[in-house]
């Protein structure tokens, strides 16, 4: 087993714009850790964290300084059944339940981030600078948020000034292979009237762990970002919130040893949010959100410096929406919503410029029918001018035996709409000479094909493309219970399961007469996800805490644990060595997923001298990659990427 050590010291200097006393500081610490414990994420209402019937955790302010973490994916790799996995382009998309990154929504202030360039949304992306709280929901969440929330929901709730006055920070952390990190906070607020911006600049010159010439595991980047947010009370039950947020990247791109080029990201967010309560049953809300997210990519010959390869990607979200909430009683309310999702997306390798529309609308019952019961039943229909309509419910329910135990289970349908890729991919495949086509562009592209010489054999007819593609669907099931002994000690246990169908996949349709083949998407596969999570947390006293999580999984295809388990499957020890049959038990999983994941996390402070330390580890076991022998599929005779462990050890001190 590998092991990694980090170490990392941060000083913070504050510059405030007022006098502050002692007792502002500590009054302004506690009221950080209780809003801690509320969360809106897993119901679109205000719950506190202890009396959801989902599977839900947050991660608070006070933890995220502490940790002194840059970006947020080094931030959530320390979760329990939660990990990052690298993805296009040194990317780092986040692993839910077994489930990959694409099935998991993150948000920003409850709204969508989208980018999803190669299916997957870069999340190194995204500081963790101007964070108050980071809301994780596990399980199928497409009752309340549609599309992409399969797996779950992240959502990244930005910071708001909280005293009167105007106040700012300047943090400045500097590390290995000369990365800078560096954040302005500036915070006004009088009266009604808040103002929160944000400025962060992050760089580095890169790295690499192979010793190959001008390739690196990470190029060399700068990115920025901007972020405003205005909060104004109109008057006692009306309020308006308007934010803005910027993100910057130039990274420079060499995937090969004969290419070389730059990588741009442009991205920005609007958000109006309109709030009135109108008594104390009934509140409506109506908000407005719009996005884009540009990128171009260029390639040049490093031999003559002359232009190989060019990609662009822009695409652009708008989404109005009207949300309304009643409470009948203090025992039952009805929260509901509508909104139309429009998509366009230009970009380089596509058969078409797509235009999607999806209206939605959803509605939830929260409710206490017995005195120590609470349900939530809810559902959401999406439609779509691209592909059949959704229709997602979901249940769940907690019960608390005593002041100590409570259990609480869930069950949810969830999908994920197939993205423009999957739809109106046009690519060929220069210096190799294979295609690969969006399910929509079958039907146009292969008779052009077909009528060009280009094609020796159609392998698979195209009136199968004559429908549509279906969404990936789940249904998942989550069953926990939370024992409190006393207050500063908790134990959490979370049993879950998700069983997906109408996986996307590809498969060869046609044969070139070059020799390659033309390959397209297709709904095929079932596969699932089960284990087991496992939290704790121990608060010895004011000064010194200590938690840890481990989570065990199974990740499997169906179709492919049926051929292992019907004898079809084979396997090789080495090219010249005689196949040999391989049974049930010699089949491991999907590919990039551990059998067994831990973190553990020690924090002790010391008041007086403004100082605070902790020690953090996360273990990951082996997992596989790649198919090694040849038989498509990742068993036990495969080569593995050996267990491993990550601590870091932090010392923050505040002048």
């Amino acid at each position: 087993m590998k092991n990694s050590f980090r170490f990392t010291i941060l000083l913070i200097l504050p510059l405030i714009g007022l006098s502050q006393s002692d007792t502002e500081v500590t009054h302004d610490s506690l009221k950080v850790q209780e809003l801690d414990e509320v969360m809106v994420t897993a119901t679109r209402t205000v719950r506190q964290l202890s009396s959801l019937p989902l599977p839900a955790q947050i991660i608070g302010k006070k933890e995220i300084q502490r940790i002194n973490s840059q970006r947020l994916d080094d931030l959530l790799n320390e979760q329990t059944g939660l990990i990052t996995v690298s993805e296009f382009v040194g990317g780092a998309g986040i692993q839910m339940q077994g489930l990959d990154s694409q099935y998991t929504l993150i948000l920003i202030d409850g709204v969508p981030l989208i980018g999803r360039s190669a299916g997957t949304l870069d999340i190194s992306r995204i500081s963790v600078g101007n964070i108050k709280q980071i809301e994780i929901v596990k399980g199928a969440s497409s009752s309340l948020y549609g599309s992409e929330a399969l797996g779950g929901v992240i959502n990244i709730i930005t910071d708001r000034p909280k005293d009167a006055g105007f106040k700012s920070n300047i943090r400045y952390r500097y590390g290995t292979f000369n990365t800078h990190d560096a954040n302005i906070n500036l915070n006004y607020k009088k009266e009604g009237l808040s103002i929160n911006t944000f400025i962060n600049r992050n760089s580095s010159d890169g790295y690499q762990f192979a010793n190959a010439a001008n390739l690196n595991t990470v190029d060399p980047y700068s990115n920025y970002t901007f972020n405003t947010k205005v909060d104004y009370a109109i008057n006692a039950k009306t309020n308006l919130l308007a934010s803005a947020r910027y993100y910057l990247q130039d990274q420079e791109y060499a995937p090969t040893e004969d290419e070389a080029g730059e990588i741009t990201i442009n991205e920005w967010n609007t958000q109006f949010k309109l709030d009135h309560e109108y008594n104390d049953r009934w509140s409506s809300y109506f908000e407005f959100y719009a996005t884009r997210y540009k990128a171009d990519e260029f390639l040049n010959t490093l031999e003559d410096n002359t232009f190989f390869s060019n990609s662009d990607y822009n695409e652009l979200l708008i989404r109005p929406e009207i949300r309304a909430s009643f409470a009948p009683n203090e025992n039952h309310s009805f929260f509901g919503g509508l909104g139309m999702d429009h998509e366009t997306l230009n970009r380089t390798d596509f058969s078409t410029n797509p235009r999607f529309n999806s209206p939605f609308v959803y509605l939830q019952y929260e409710g206490s029918p017995l005195d120590k019961l609470n349900v939530i039943l809810g559902a959401r229909f999406d439609g779509h001018s691209d592909y059949d309509s959704q229709f997602s419910p979901k249940a769940a329910l907690r019960y608390e035996l005593n002041d100590k135990i409570d259990l609480k289970g869930s069950v949810g349908y969830g999908f994920k709409a197939p993205d423009f890729r999957q739809l109106y991919f046009d690519f060929t495949n220069g210096f190799v000479g294979y295609t690969i086509l969006g399910y929509n562009a079958v039907n146009t592209k292969i008779p052009e094909l077909d009528q060009d010489g280009q094609i020796s054999t159609i392998v698979v007819p195209i009136s199968e493309y004559n429908g549509a593609l279906r969404p990936e669907n789940s249904v998942a099931y989550n069953f926990g219970t939370t024992f409190k002994p006393f207050s500063r000690l908790k134990f959490e246990v979370n049993l879950f399961r998700n069983d997906i169908q109408d996986l996307i996949d590809t498969r060869l349709i046609a044969n070139k007469t070059n020799g390659q083949g033309i390959f397209s998407f297709y709904n095929v596969n079932k596969a699932y996800t089960q284990g087991l999570e496992f939290n704790t947390s121990w608060k010895l006293n004011n000064e010194f805490s200590i938690s840890g999580g481990y989570q065990l999984l199974f990740a499997k295809d169906k179709d492919a644990q049926n051929a292992f388990k019907d004898g079809e499957v084979f396997a090789r020890l080495s090219p010249s060595s005689p196949s040999f049959q391989l049974t049930e038990d010699d089949y491991f999983g999907l590919f990039n997923r551990s059998r067994h994941m831990a973190n553990l996390k020690i924090f002790y402070s010391i008041e007086k001298w403004n100082l605070d330390m902790n020690l953090r580890g996360t273990y990951r076991s082996k997992y596989g990659l790649f198919d090694t022998n040849g038989n498509s599929y990742l068993d036990n005779f495969d080569e593995f990427v050996n267990p491993y462990s990550i601590w870091d050890w932090a010392i923050n001190k505040t002048f």
